[in-house]
């Protein structure tokens, strides 16, 4: 039987990726901060990844679905011995990394470091490694995204976008991700490759949006505004605590495409994600 260790099981991206795992026939050990419910063929350790105790000293694969940066330094210390591996990043690296936000730029950075460190670390181990950079998360609720636009418009019932946020999306769901990562383990073209996964449609931010606040109960309105009021209208919330992390960086995206190529993934190793069409609970209890 191989075995498996995933760090980020309890995750949104992780839960999905631990059944598929399972009903594989892989044994699991899956790493989290908190205490998890029993899970059956998967043995559940609890600590930061940096401390966590009793982690096998010898796996088939580890796939790492929590933060990248985190996982290169624990990857580049680890006594644990493995032949393959695979990381989720985030296509972040690339779209924030010129950002006007300092953090933005930061995080970025910590992407494309954690990134390098993963694949050198690989090689200097002989092992395979494969990066995933996924693009607009959805399908669980553990996103801060979408599923924030949803609760924010389930509160209020009405929610408000500029006039001209026609950027281009892909939103991804978490069930895709998982398959895609289970999919690259024993595909070889993959090796030392970093792979974009975007949704299975491209659509414009605020088509997006009305999409999401249609799944709500009873569905939210959506408001287009002029940009100008719209920017009048954020400073308010600012100033009342409401979305002080939105600022000009995330509000010029509106109106930029983030459009990345699926056919590297698709090509390589069959990646085939569905077109961008939510249904209710897909955001957890935003709609309350």
């Amino acid at each position: 039987m191989r075995r498996a260790l995933v760090f980020g099981g309890s995750g949104q991206i992780g839960r999905p990726l631990l059944v598929r795992l399972r009903r594989r026939g892989w044994q699991v050990v899956a790493v989290s901060r908190g205490e998890q419910p029993a899970m059956p063929g998967v043995r559940w350790l609890r600590g930061e990844l940096a401390t966590v105790e009793g982690l096998p000293p010898q796996v088939d694969a580890i796939l790492s679905c929590g933060p990248l940066d985190h996982f290169a330094r624990w990857y580049a210390q680890s006594p644990v011995e493995c032949p393959r591996v695979v990381a989720f990043g985030s296509t972040s690296a690339e779209v924030k990394r010129d950002s006007a936000d300092t953090a933005e730029r930061d995080l970025a950075a910590r992407l494309r470091e954690g990134e390098a460190g993963v694949l050198a670390t690989a090689a200097a181990r002989g092992a395979a490694a494969t990066l995933l950079r996924p693009t607009l998360v959805y399908g669980a609720g553990g996103d801060r995204t979408l599923t924030r636009i949803a609760a924010l418009a389930g509160r209020w019932r009405r929610f408000a976008l500029p006039s001209d946020a026609n950027g281009l999306r892909q939103p991804v769901h978490v069930e895709d991700l998982a398959l895609a990562a289970f999919a690259v383990l024993d595909v070889e073209a993959t090796h030392g490759q970093t792979y974009a996964l975007p949704g299975g449609e491209t659509l414009a931010y605020r088509e997006m949006v009305a999409r999401v606040l249609a799944t709500l109960q009873p569905p939210a309105k959506l408001h287009l505004l002029p940009p100008a009021a719209f920017r009048a209208l954020l400073s308010l919330a600012h100033a009342g605590g409401v979305a002080r992390d939105f600022g000009t960086a995330a509000l010029a995206r509106m109106r930029e495409d983030l459009v990345f190529d699926v056919e590297p993934a698709r090509r390589d190793f069959g990646y085939a994600p569905r077109a961008f069409e939510p249904v209710a609970g897909m955001f957890g209890g935003s709609q309350q």
